[in-house]
């Protein structure tokens, strides 16, 4: 790791002054993944602006919405009251996330901003477009077995790792933001990007934007919702397949639906085509089964990963029967 320079920003502005003033600057916060990442020089920032004495940590309860600032800790959302009994969907992704340690230390702007953990990416030995644009993707033709079926391309196969993602894909999260240019808003289905020809490019931040908050709008997905993770053990194991579902039923017919993956794509995916075929329907195994068969059309493996093709229809059936039956 080399030398670097670290400075305490006591606000957003403060925070967007100092990073805009340098080019290789970086904002840190928990550190569970940067930290990490500069120890292998996958990164090397010349500066960090530590932002943990700002005000974004609250969770507040708002006409509409609920809004979560960006330093709250994955686990003191995953264990908010008002946020189990109205958005327990993503109670239960965070609860999926990592290790007890980590959530308590992690924050929803850095879930939202995890890198890859594909093995290429971190190994500086190794070709990755990722990592070094046009040096190549070593996962193609290599060991891919944990890489996406959906949405990858010539450049790049690695997968988005987060839980927290994909319940606020599937409950139409939005990203507040702040940066040289002033504030904005983004549509969480659209913060993340798939590779194409830039798979550097993680997210749609603009340079030397900080997340401030993510706000999700009220909905009536409270009851009959589940997040399945699939992974090689139960606790600390990214996802192979992950699978978020949140039900709205009146008498056995699903009036509204939201589904998600994660563990599948550069970015979270979202199953809209697969929501429209349900909604309307009533709740069978049938029905469940037909839903899973749309969602994963499309979906291409790469050798050592082509039993998520199956694994992910059974994931998103066995999900959806999960959450039906609450």
């Amino acid at each position: 790791m080399k030398n670097f320079q670290i400075i305490r920003a006591l606000s957003a502005a403060s925070a967007v002054s100092n990073i805009k003033k340098e080019k290789e600057a970086m904002f840190i916060a928990g550190g569970t993944n940067l930290v990490d990442l500069m120890k292998k020089n996958v990164v090397a920032p010349d500066k960090l602006v530590d932002i943990t004495a700002l005000d974004l940590k609250q969770i507040e309860f708002l006409k509409g919405k609920v809004s979560i600032g960006a330093l709250a800790k994955n686990s003191q959302v995953a264990e908010d009251k008002a946020i189990k009994e109205k958005h327990p969907l993503l109670a239960q992704a965070l609860a999926a996330g990592a290790s007890q340690q980590i959530r308590h230390m992690a924050t929803v702007g850095g879930n939202m901003l995890q890198r890859t953990r594909c093995s290429y990416f971190y190994n500086t030995d190794m070709p990755c477009n990722k990592r070094v644009p046009k040096s190549g993707c070593g996962a193609i033709g290599g060991v891919n077995r944990m890489h996406a079926i959906f949405g990858a391309s010539e450049s790049c196969i690695a997968v988005h790792p987060s839980d927290m993602c994909v319940a606020l894909a599937a409950l139409d999260a939005n990203v507040l933001v702040e940066g040289p240019k002033g504030k904005r808003q983004i549509k969480f289905t659209d913060f993340h990007r798939l590779p194409g020809n830039t798979p550097e490019k993680d997210n749609t931040l603009e340079d030397k934007e900080l997340i401030t908050s993510v706000e999700i709008p009220d909905n009536n997905f409270t009851k009959n919702v589940h997040y399945l993770k699939v992974r090689d053990r139960s606790s600390y194991a990214f996802a192979l397949v992950s699978v978020a579902v949140a039900l709205d039923l009146k008498n056995d017919k699903i009036n509204d639906v939201r589904l998600a993956m994660g563990g599948v794509a550069h970015k979270p995916w979202r199953l809209t085509e697969a929501e429209e075929f349900l909604k309307g329907k009533t709740i069978s195994e049938e029905i469940f089964k037909q839903a899973a068969d749309l969602a994963m059309r499309g979906a291409r493996g790469y050798g050592d990963n082509d039993f998520k093709l199956t694994l992910g229809a059974n994931s998103i059936t066995e999900a959806l029967t999960i959450a039906a039956s609450k």
